[in-house]
């Protein structure tokens, strides 16, 4: 039952008190991340790609948010955030919160992981337990495949400390002795090659058991005294350096948005330094001399027990054919309607509502591929933000518009890390007929839309695809998302308009059914957050229940406590970041925030009013944050449906709700408590009733 309302005019919503901070419930975030890595109800494998996760995360962490933070600072800005804290106060709080994250992972892989994995047969195996033969292979393998490609870089006034790349693995080499010109030489650095593996798996001529890894930082650190003959070499010591990635391009100011951005690449690898990682025996004088060299502080040093590199074992999953130690395979199921002839036909006759990964989302594609193929359809219009680099779609788009279709791509070359694949996709495109835009400046366009024009009996026809995830058939099996499949002429109407939008730069007249970012959407969603509070407010059952990957917005989070204050039900899901305080006397008691990490990541985003018994659901690409409201272009699209957006309801928030096997609760200090049955309450996975309910067991 909800608290009772409470007169709330005497609280101050703005009170720094009552906000998270983003970065730290973003690292509390890849705790929970890691926790999967310690979940025993999980197969091996793939605890270990969870922890690999985690660390993938950590690095674009840094490589993003810690690297505007450092940029904030450098230019003196002193305005705080929400939570009241500096930039400065911020980046003192990432480094204990993050170097407690590193000594947590890396004791988790050493203590716990490496040892079960060994008892499974599955052995990294260290240069001081290799036996005569591993030894020969491993020189063998050293001077044919590793050491043709070094290119160790002795350090003196001549050969300056070399420019490093952006997480790549390097060694610092200390030496005693004279080089070949007859100088005192003390230091070199070498830099393993991008090319080669960094988990490399014995041959069964020389592995004791069928799975057994060794390292190629291994690999070199047994050898690296060959690169410097005449030289003892007295240590050798692995680092990675951690750069801002984010692109600078001054967008008002630029003529061609993908020539900029093919520019600014390069640059990326080579961005501010904001970490060092770096082997825990390497003596202080070195670790020292390494942080001189980046301009960095003994706060941005980070010593690790091992490889310095864990996402790199990720490998291992795909390397290791062992099904029992693997999430069990399944087949998303498919549609009735798909394969039984016009997709057109079916759409027609009914909106068709899928949830990936549990279904298929090979209808999205055939939506596609018949467009392509139907002499009756006449254009093609669709947004692009990740496609990944080998695109049915992609392909599909590019066949539609040889065909002689008018086909239009709004192609997000922004999309961040994905720029390079994105600007080869967009110069394919173009060199094939498509007409290809990239959006509006200043503004990323996120929102996931494809629009079929079509002739029906001497009628025009439009059909679309609206989603909440990307245009990927790779992240759809990974991740939780819903895409509608419609013809509904209000819709369509509307999709057909955010696209003349996004190509023509006109303004178009308010639209009908969807809310758009960055014009109606932020203030759609306070409308329908204050209406569930005067609802309350006059005694009416009063429900907001939402979900997202991240909750950062402060008018929305102020409309929320407000809500809560009136007696209004608050039932979030929020994957990552969430910036909300829920169970603040007088503030939130009526609010709760859950998490939910398992098999699949969660990234649908579903908004739900109760509205006194009519309620509205809502699909969307957007989270409720600053970004997503006010500088990208994004859709949310309503379940008009009742049968269809009960189920959406039931599915992807509900049943949330009662998950008491991967579930978390957000506490008020910014903790988060694991749920877990309490008694006599039988274990409640809601991903696993999904795949039961929703897919096909292979």
């Amino acid at each position: 039952m909800p608290t009772p309302r409470r007169a709330m005019n005497d609280i101050d919503l703005t009170n720094p008190e009552l906000y998270l901070n983003r970065e730290l419930s973003l690292l509390e975030f890849n705790r929970r991340v890691l926790e999967l890595a310690l979940d025993k109800s999980f197969p091996l494998l793939e605890r270990l790609r969870f922890l690999c996760i985690s660390s993938t995360n950590l690095d674009e962490f840094f490589e993003v948010r810690v690297g505007s933070l450092r940029q904030q600072v450098a230019l003196n800005v002193q305005t705080p955030g929400p939570d009241g804290l500096s930039a400065q106060e911020q980046l003192a709080k990432i480094s204990n919160g993050a170097h407690a994250l590193v000594t947590e992972q890396y004791r988790t892989l050493t203590e716990v992981l490496i040892p079960a994995l060994a008892k499974e047969d599955v052995h990294f195996i260290r240069r001081t337990h290799w036996n005569d033969a591993q030894q020969t292979w491993v020189k063998n393998y050293f001077q044919e495949q590793l050491q043709p490609v070094l290119s160790p870089i002795g350090l003196d006034p001549a050969h300056p400390f070399p420019r490093i790349l952006n997480k790549s693995l390097n060694f610092i080499v200390t030496l005693k002795g004279k080089d070949a010109f007859g100088r005192e030489s003390r230091r070199a650095v070498v830099q393993a090659p991008r090319s080669l593996p960094r988990v490399v798996r014995l041959p069964k001529e020389v592995a004791t058991s069928p799975n057994e890894f060794v390292f190629l930082s291994s690999i070199l650190h047994a050898h690296v005294d060959e690169l410097f003959q005449g030289m003892k070499v007295t240590g050798c010591y692995q680092f990675r350096l951690t750069r801002n990635s984010d692109l600078f391009v001054r967008e008002e100011e630029i003529d061609d948005l993908l020539n900029a951005l093919e520019g600014e690449l390069p640059q990326r690898n080579y961005g501010e330094a904001v970490r060092l990682e770096i082997a825990d025996n390497c003596p202080p004088d070195d670790a020292r001399f390494l942080l001189a060299q980046f301009k960095l502080t003994e706060d941005e040093l980070y010593q690790v027990h091992g490889l310095v590199n864990l996402n790199r074992l990720m490998a291992v999953h795909d390397l290791v054919d062992r099904a029992e130690l693997k999430f069990p395979a399944f087949i998303p199921s498919l549609p009735k309607f798909y394969g039984a002839g016009s997709i057109f036909d079916a759409i027609r006759q009914q909106e068709q509502l899928l949830h990936h990964p549990y279904e298929s989302f090979m209808p999205v594609i055939e939506f596609i591929r018949q467009a392509a193929s139907d002499p009756n359809v006449l254009a093609i219009k669709q947004t692009l933000y990740r496609t990944g680099t080998r695109s049915e779609l992609v392909e599909t788009l590019i066949d539609a518009a040889q065909a002689g279709k008018e086909v239009t791509v709004v192609i997000e070359l922004r999309a961040r890390f994905d720029e390079e694949a994105n600007i080869e996709l967009a110069n394919r495109m173009q060199d094939a007929g498509v007409h290809v835009t990239y959006g509006v400046v200043g503004y990323k366009t996120h929102a996931k839309m494809a629009l079929v024009v079509r002739r029906d009996n001497d009628q025009i026809t439009r059909y679309a695809h609206l989603g909440t995830g990307n245009y990927h058939a790779g992240t759809a099996k990974a991740y939780t998302d819903y895409g509608l499949l419609t013809a509904d002429p209000v819709i369509t109407e509307d999709v057909h308009r955010v696209f003349q939008q996004l190509t023509g730069l006109g303004k178009v007249s308010k639209l009908k059914n969807l809310l758009q970012a960055p014009f109606t959407l932020h203030a759609a969603i306070l409308e329908r957050i204050e209406r569930e509070t005067a609802h309350a407010a006059a005694g009416k059952p009063a429900l907001i229940a939402a979900r997202m990957n991240s909750l950062i917005e402060p008018r929305v989070i102020q409309a929320l406590y407000r809500a809560s204050g009136a007696g209004v039900q608050v039932k979030l899901l929020v994957r990552g970041i969430c910036c909300l305080r829920p169970d603040v006397p007088g503030v939130s008691e009526n609010i709760e925030v859950r998490s939910v990490l398992g098999r699949f990541l969660e990234h649908s985003r579903v908004f739900y009013f109760g509205n006194d018994g009519q309620p509205e659901l809502f699909l969307s690409s957007a989270d409720w944050m600053p970004r997503n409201f006010f500088r990208r272009v994004e859709v949310a699209f309503p379940i008009k449906d009742p049968k269809l957006r009960d189920r959406a309801a039931d599915e992807s928030l509900f049943s949330y709700m009662r998950d008491n096997t991967q579930a978390w609760t957000l506490q008020k200090d910014g903790s988060y408590v694991k749920q877990a049955p309490v008694a006599n309450e039988p274990p409640f996975s809601v991903q696993q009733d999904l795949l039961e309910k929703l897919a096909n067991k292979s």
